[in-house]
């Protein structure tokens, strides 16, 4: 899939959303259980810069779980057969 940027990331950003509400979903059901395993890291707390006149925060968390992965590479797989040649 060469030269299909936004598509790609479009496909990722979609595997990212279905695949963490699956992962939602999920938790209270004991033999998918599984689907909502994952890892979560970022700043504990956020950086704050207090200027007076303005005051700035960042901080950043990522979660990624095992379903989010799975809808990643099937979104993927996905967009690569619409978008093939023939």
């Amino acid at each position: 899939m060469k030269g299909h940027f936004w598509l790609n990331l479009f496909l990722i950003l979609v595997g990212v959303v279905i695949g963490s509400m699956a992962a939602d979903m999920t938790v209270g059901i004991s033999w998918l259980k599984w689907l909502s395993y994952g890892l979560e890291f970022g700043t504990e707390s956020p950086l704050v810069l207090n200027l007076n006149l303005l005051q700035l925060t960042f901080g950043i968390s990522i979660k990624i779980t095992v379903s989010m992965i799975l809808f990643i590479a099937l979104s993927l797989l996905t967009g690569r057969v619409i978008t093939r040649e023939k």
